[in-house]
């Protein structure tokens, strides 16, 4: 089930930055969206409608500003939150997966007793571009033995591709560029 919801309203509180982090580059700054009471609510309350309360056991949040926004959704599902960190950024026991960016590769690591087996996980972040991002946080989520119920993006930039890197999994996108 999808939730219906304003994305013009949701869009209007998206500005774009040119030339940022580089040249050539037209960042999606989701600043104006989250200092909006109406807008930031609308957006957690559109993810947990999306996934069904109840549904979920853990909401993992891709570092960092998928913290922002997996927090507030495991608590309306009543869920646990599990951060998914930069290398070298979590005090315990971690797994570990290295990717392809489109400028280098990144490592993202997860507690190993994070997510316990069976746990129905959704995986929330920002923006889905190219999907190496979230391509790796199923596997992350995976092979702690939890299953991945979906991911969850405020935006996604179609030309990028992102969405065929996380194809065998339901995910659901509030804005599209």
């Amino acid at each position: 089930m999808r939730i219906q919801f304003d994305a013009d309203l949701l869009s209007a509180h998206v500005r774009d930055v040119a030339d940022f982090p580089r040249e050539g580059v037209t960042f999606k700054d989701i600043t104006p969206l989250l200092g909006n009471p109406a807008t930031f609510s609308s957006a957690v309350d559109a993810v947990v409608v999306s996934f069904g309360r109840g549904s979920i056991d853990k909401v993992v949040g891709i570092e960092a500003r998928g913290f922002i926004f997996a927090a507030p959704v495991a608590y309306h599902f009543g869920a646990g939150f599990v951060p998914l960190r930069k290398e070298g950024k979590l005090p315990h026991d971690t797994m570990r997966e290295t990717y392809e960016l489109e400028y280098g590769t990144e490592t993202l690591e997860i507690h190993a007793d994070a997510c316990g087996d069976g746990d129905r996980v959704l995986i929330v972040d920002d923006v889905l571009a190219t999907g190496g991002t979230a391509a790796a946080a199923c596997e992350l989520v995976e092979r702690t033995g939890a299953q991945v119920a979906g991911l969850a993006f405020v935006i996604e930039l179609t030309d990028l591709g992102g969405a065929q890197r996380i194809a065998d999994h339901d995910y659901f996108s509030l804005l599209t560029y």
